[in-house]
């Protein structure tokens, strides 16, 4: 079979391997004709700032972290073609078509080390391969057979709306304002699910037509960052002043400090990406006071756990609701996929066909 492998030194330096196909299987575990993988920029990370995770380490005084050939990317669907005996036997049959979990182990509550440790595309092999043997699964039948590529970011968004609600009830009505950076996928996600529950959305990008696409899936608002580049202050504009009681950041240091501007007495910030870069700055003085002012708060997302994910496709099989895939690329293209989507080209989801369904 053919598989992906990166030394996580650039897109461009990855390879494809021919290895065999995996016979012996535990008896929890499941063999998976890999259908499709779902690109995120969690997967780009690990492919291109290996290198400078590494040297921050050793500036600490830390060990130097080696990288290791390994099959990239985290979010796959897929058919089962083999179950282990008698246990995976029990739940699974050939033929299933299932999801696989990025952090299998990652069954409720907050995320952890442990979970970490077990995260596929990094630092366990990834899903960019014909075929692969899992342990952690989700069905993938039904409506979510037209869902199968949205693993990560759909629970990502999720998580971004309503991590501190009980599952089952999650926040509804056009009282609550969102503010969505970008178009990526996660803010796409984040939309369809907010327009879903009924809340006022407010949608920021830098092009007038990835604006006009957001606006036809149910924006509320819209503001072009490039021609508004203080657009904290439209956001207090569009909402007289109240400003948004929720803002999914994706941007990270050069985004963050607006984000604290719109954001509204008593709101969140839900941390969920860095695109704007890393760095190992203090926060600045001044965003802990203006939290402190507004009685704000700045929570770092994770991708949720298994249950989170269950009540989530809930909504999506309830409301019949599609992600939007932007663009499909073949597997000999994955280097293509990679690259359209870290150069942010992408409205929605890329994702990259491994076989035919």
């Amino acid at each position: 079979m053919k598989q992906w492998v990166t030394l996580m030194d650039g897109i461009d330096r990855l390879q494809v391997q021919e290895v065999p196909e995996p016979i012996d299987i535990k008896e929890d575990e499941v063999l998976v004709r890999i259908n499709a993988v779902a690109i995120n920029h969690r997967d780009i990370k690990s492919m291109t700032e290996f290198i400078t995770i590494s040297s921050m380490a050793i500036s600490k005084g830390g060990m130097r972290l080696l990288p290791t050939r390994m099959v990239p990317t985290s979010d796959a669907s897929g058919t089962i073609v083999k179950v282990g005996r008698p246990a995976a036997a029990t739940k699974w049959r050939e033929g299933d078509r299932v999801l696989g979990l990025v952090r299998p182990t990652h069954l409720t509550g907050p995320t952890r080390s442990e979970h970490h440790a077990l995260g596929l595309g990094f630092p366990q092999p990834g899903v960019l391969t014909e075929y692969r043997v899992f342990s952690g699964l989700r069905p993938g039948a039904d409506t979510a057979g037209r869902q199968q590529h949205f693993l990560l970011q759909l629970p990502l968004a999720w998580m971004a709306l309503n991590w501190d609600r009980p599952i089952d009830r999650p926040v509804r009505g056009p009282q609550t304002v969102v503010l969505l950076q970008g178009t990526g996928g996660v803010s796409i996600h984040a939309l369809q699910q907010a327009t879903a529950l009924g809340l006022t959305t407010i949608v920021t990008s830098s092009s007038d037509e990835k604006l006009l696409k957001a606006q036809e899936l149910g924006a509320t608002h819209t503001v072009n960052y490039n021609t508004t580049p203080e657009w904290a202050d439209e956001v207090l504009n569009l909402t007289q002043g109240k400003g948004a009681d929720i803002i999914v950041e994706t941007g990270g240091p050069e985004t963050m400090p607006q984000s604290v501007r719109a954001v509204a007495e008593g709101g969140v910030i839900s941390a969920v990406g860095v695109l704007t870069g890393m760095t190992e700055e203090k926060p600045q003085l001044a965003i802990g006071l203006s939290l402190i002012n507004r009685n704000a708060v700045l929570k770092g997302i994770n991708i949720g756990p298994r249950d989170r994910v269950e009540e989530m496709m809930r909504l999506y099989q309830q409301e019949d609701i599609h992600p939007i895939i932007n663009r499909c690329f073949k597997f000999d293209g994955a280097k293509d996929a990679l690259t359209y989507m870290k150069d942010g080209f992408h409205f929605g989801k890329v994702v990259i066909k491994v076989n035919e369904d």
